[in-house]
């Protein structure tokens, strides 16, 4: 590095990137999972740690669900893969669906369902940002001829 110092910065920030290559549909469950537990999980739940009071406590575990096979397009053509989130407190039993949302491929941008809106998923981290229109929804497949 000593004789290309501006490659290690190149290198540190390329890695920052989200990846936009699949060699298969399982690496794309297994981007998605890795995705949403770094981007929002573990946030979520470092988050949670810090509240006191009479606060509901935080889930003992997390699992990230993918909903499809492959990824969806929205109508504008952007590709994004559906997931939902899932907690227990104790015992065996999951509560289902707690958060859902979608991760956008080529991007990473992920969102979360609020009601019937869907917002950036840092709103669940305490961010006021609002609903965007259009994402996460599957554009109907082109009419036959």
């Amino acid at each position: 590095m000593r004789f290309f110092p501006k490659l290690g910065w190149f290198v540190m920030i390329l890695s920052l990137v989200p990846s936009l290559a699949w060699a298969d549909e399982g690496s794309l469950s297994a981007w998605t999972q890795k995705t949403v537990r770094e981007a929002l999980i573990k946030p979520l739940t470092q988050r949670e740690s810090r509240g006191f009071g009479r606060e509901r406590p935080p889930p003992r575990e997390r699992r990230v669900r993918v909903l499809a096979t492959t990824a969806l397009t929205d109508k504008t053509g952007k590709e994004f893969v559906p997931f939902a989130i899932d907690d227990r407190f104790g015992g065996d039993e999951w509560n289902q669906n707690v958060i859902e949302g979608c991760l956008y491929r080529g991007t990473g941008y992920l969102f979360v369902k609020v009601g019937e809106d869907y917002r950036p998923s840092s709103f669940l981290l305490g961010k006021n940002v609002g609903a965007v229109k259009g994402v996460c929804v599957a554009a109907p497949p082109p009419a036959k001829s």
